[in-house]
């Protein structure tokens, strides 16, 4: 099964990074906007739908549901404190991407039973994007990967040095943000990352 390179990325990064991540191999790519306005994210979610569709890169719009539907993209990802995802499964419909943040077996088996496609699951690291956010334990991922038997990407501060953790313990693909966009090129890094991904898809063959 191919593992999945998922980037979350925000326009303060400048269109040319993430352009060149895009051309370079992601799979998804998470538009993830604070504190600009409703009217400025849709535009820039229209943007970027522009450019996954010249890439076939599937997009998805984090937390917002309106966005999503508006922007066209192909997906939302919600987390604890979003729209529930049985909602958003009503209004995007059968085949609308529905991703869920899920920090204990419990969360992604409601997530799961409640329709979301797949699972996103950390912080596995320090993550300068997340400052807040809880580190998860190896057991605890693994009671994730238990409890809710659909993709799961692994999220929180990874990169190409400490992504082979989370990848050996069964992680469907890897969540990535300053990881691959502060890289001096990311295109490059992004292909470094694919390569430990397909070695990842191999070991389990």
């Amino acid at each position: 099964m191919k593992k999945w390179l998922y980037l979350i990325a925000d326009f303060s990064y400048g269109e040319a990074k993430i352009e060149a991540v895009l051309k370079a191999g992601a799979d998804y790519i998470q538009l993830r906007e604070k504190d600009i306005s409703s009217a400025e994210y849709l535009l820039r979610a229209k943007r970027l739908r522009e450019m996954t569709d010249k890439y076939r890169t599937r997009l998805i719009i984090n937390d917002r549901l309106d966005i999503a539907l508006l922007s066209g993209a192909d997906g939302v990802h919600l987390g604890q404190e979003d729209v529930p995802v049985k909602d958003a499964r009503k209004l995007l419909g059968a085949q609308g991407i529905i991703g869920a943040t899920a920090k204990t077996p419990e969360q992604a088996k409601q997530a799961m039973e409640d329709g979301a496609d797949y699972l996103g699951s950390g912080a596995w690291f320090f993550t300068e994007t997340k400052k807040d956010a809880v580190p998860i334990s190896e057991e605890t991922y693994r009671r994730i990967l238990q409890s809710a038997p659909i993709p799961n990407v692994a999220v929180g501060g990874i990169n190409a040095e400490n992504c082979r953790k989370p990848l050996s313990l069964g992680a469907s693909g890897l969540a990535i943000s300053a990881g691959i966009l502060k890289a001096e090129d990311p295109g490059a890094e992004t292909v470094k990352i694919r390569q430990l991904l397909e070695q990842a898809e191999a070991a389990v063959l």
